[in-house]
């Protein structure tokens, strides 16, 4: 197709801008339906770059593109995107990633890499852009099986228990690990996250709520230091001192735990109680969220009685106790679609859709409540501690740079 003067300028400009903003070596979030699948590319170190690795580690979290999901039998509980997924199949998924590669990387159009982490047990026939995949609950709006057969063999699997079983008994993918609980026996050094085949520099791990019996609340923590941003200037600001600074040649160099500092996605497609958080920004070395994933809509299962029988998403007034945790510079809303749904549980669903300005307003009218003489005063605090906080609702295909 050949381009006018002005749609030529146009697409060039458009590049510009695409590229000006990869330039910042900065992760991608890309949402690829309107529930709660993403694609996250993290910038690989330089050093990795430049002994012939791509650009990006690129992770797929929880992929349903497209098809239905059921949970025990179709009568009891079934549900369908409401609208298209953006990314309609994996093979689309690749494709965008290898365009993001192009533009990042200078690749002539056209040409693949090899997985970082895929073998050469297939001859070199092993072409994805995909690193991992990472599956946080067994239940198949998270870990359906349609779509994650459609990715390679070869591609490594990073899931929760329950999930990993699950994917493990299909004998399709050849790596499938369970992923750890951080935190476990006092260690919060997320470098022993770090399990083969992620690279170094790299670790999954899971938070799980204390009184949930069914791990249905729960976390994955992706954290990284890939010597890219300014996470130990992040680490300063929280800690009110000046991190990784540079040692004249003539003093003596300790070891600064700041310089081991990482940052983090933080997903929670349901919630999880933001008391279990607090790991996290007591980790040594420390971890700065960069990203929080919590949903703002508050759905449960009721009974014929109207009395609850399950919490399955905390909303948004359990992401406002989490965010002061955690002071993730952006929370983004998931898993908040509401899909069409069939079978028994549709019946008995609750959803309550709440924005973040309504979750802020009924705090402060509780507040007020509580305390008439200190209106101003703690929940003064409350607002301040979003002061810095970016709260971003990611349409259906749209996309961020993680700044």
């Amino acid at each position: 197709m050949v381009l006018d003067e002005t749609s030529a300028q146009l697409h060039r400009e458009l590049r510009q801008s695409v590229q000006a903003a990869l330039a910042t070596r900065r992760p991608l979030l890309h949402h690829l339906n309107a529930d709660t699948s993403w694609l996250l590319q993290i910038p690989r170190p330089e050093s990795a770059v430049r002994n012939g690795a791509r650009f990006y580690y690129n992770i797929l979290i929880d992929p349903w593109l497209q098809g239905g999901q059921s949970d025990l039998a179709g009568w009891f509980s079934q549900q369908w995107h409401a609208t298209p997924s953006a990314v309609g199949s994996i093979a689309e998924l690749e494709e965008l990633a290898r365009e993001i590669e192009v533009l990042a990387s200078g690749l002539r159009s056209g040409t693949g890499r090899k997985s970082y982490n895929a073998g050469d047990e297939d001859g070199g026939k092993a072409d994805t852009f995909i690193d991992a995949v990472t599956v946080s609950h067994e239940f198949t709006d998270h870990c359906h099986k349609d779509t994650l057969h459609e990715i390679g063999r070869d591609v490594p699997v990073f899931a929760t228990k329950e999930a990993a079983k699950l994917i493990s008994s299909w004998k399709h993918f050849r790596t499938v690990i369970t992923v750890d609980c951080f935190g476990t026996d006092g260690d919060t050094d997320w470098r022993s996250t770090s399990m083969p085949p992620l690279p170094d520099w790299l670790g999954i791990s899971r938070l799980l709520q204390r009184d949930d019996v069914l791990n249905y609340h729960s976390a994955l923590m992706i954290a990284f230091n890939n010597k890219h941003g300014n996470v130990q200037a992040k680490v300063a600001n929280m800690n009110g001192h000046t991190a990784g600074k540079r040692k004249r040649h003539h003093d003596t160099i300790e070891p600064d735990e700041d310089d081991e500092a990482a940052e983090a996605i933080v997903y929670t497609p349901h919630g999880i109680e933001s008391g279990d958080l607090k790991l996290i920004p007591g980790a040594s070395p420390p971890i700065n969220t960069l990203a929080f994933l919590h949903g703002l809509h508050n759905i449960r299962v009721g009974t014929a009685s109207g009395r609850t029988a399950l919490q399955s998403n905390l909303g948004a007034h359990n992401g406002l106790k989490a965010q002061r945790i955690l002071n993730a510079k952006y929370w983004i809303g998931t898993h908040d679609e509401v899909k069409k749904g069939g079978g028994l549980v549709a019946w008995f669903l609750q959803r309550d859709v709440v924005t973040l300005k309504d979750a802020v307003e009924q705090e402060r009218k509780a507040k007020k409540r509580k305390d008439h003489d200190a209106v101003n005063g703690e929940f003064g605090a409350v607002l301040d501690s979003f002061e810095d906080t970016h709260w971003i609702d990611l349409g259906n295909g749209e996309s961020r740079v993680l700044t």
